[in-house]
């Protein structure tokens, strides 16, 4: 017996002759491989956009696709393939632009500064594209906790100094691959202090000591983030936002930079 074709609407033709600049899948969890220093790969779980434009004629996106095209790259998240990935996306939908971001937590594992105790942190990190027939924009993201000391508290203060723990953002576009450990081992460095999982007594001591010995307002972070990718021929261009949580105020403090 013959099973008649089922009616495919999405690619029947809309009247409106409205364009639409993106219609996919928001907020898809999908488990995935990324790239590790250390391990060689590590598995984490993402929450992804992806979407694609859908011009006037066509009704809408098959948005079964999205997750086939995921199934074909085996659940692997490399950067260095991210470029074809989103060119795939868009030829499977005859799109005249695709888009994704891939958003994941991503676990270094570091070891305490004297006693050499080890312990995960985990940084939230993005994977983004936007690919059309003519051009293709990638960027990486992500988001550091760190240490933050005063330094007008330490100026005026006969005795210690107000800290508080401080988030940087940071977007780069890339010319060529890099580890996510060196961009955020670039932006720890900027801070006054890291952050780590576990801390002995003689590690607290050397941390509280080294951000004493380092006061950051929260413009100096984005200012000291901005010099070190500024000097950084890889990254054409990046933009950077710090806010400090502070610890004696009722509101937080930040500050933004971009190049160019």
């Amino acid at each position: 017996m013959r099973v008649p074709p089922l009616r495919d609407i999405h690619s029947e033709k809309d009247t409106r002759r409205l364009a639409l600049d993106r219609a996919g899948v928001k907020g898809l969890r999908y488990p995935i491989c990324v790239l590790d220093r250390q391990q060689g790969l590590q598995h984490t779980i993402a929450e992804i956009d992806i979407s694609v434009s859908v011009p006037h004629r066509r009704r809408g996106a098959h948005m079964s696709r999205f997750v086939e095209l995921l199934n074909r790259h085996h659940r692997e998240i490399d950067i260095r393939k991210f470029r074809s990935l989103c060119a795939e996306l868009r030829k499977d939908h005859d799109a005249e632009a695709a888009h994704v971001e891939v958003r994941f937590p991503y676990f270094i594992e570091k070891k305490a500064p004297v006693t050499s105790a080890t312990g995960l942190v985990d940084y939230a990190c993005t994977f983004g594209a936007s690919v059309t027939k003519k051009a293709c924009e990638i960027w990486v993201a992500v988001d550091v906790p760190v240490t933050s000391l005063c330094p007008c508290s330490k100026a005026i203060s006969d005795h210690g100094a107000h800290n508080q723990r401080s988030l940087v953002s940071v977007r780069v576009w890339f010319a060529k691959f890099f580890w996510l450990e060196d961009l955020i081992a670039l932006i720890e460095d900027s801070a006054s202090s890291e952050l780590y999982a576990l801390l002995k007594r003689p590690d607290e001591k050397f941390v509280t000591e080294r951000a004493y010995e380092r006061p950051r307002f929260v413009e100096d972070l984005v200012r000291e983030v901005g010099t070190r990718l500024k000097s950084d021929a890889n990254f054409a261009r990046w933009e950077v936002e710090a806010e400090s949580f502070e610890s004696i105020h009722a509101h937080s403090a930040y500050a933004t930079l971009k190049h160019p």
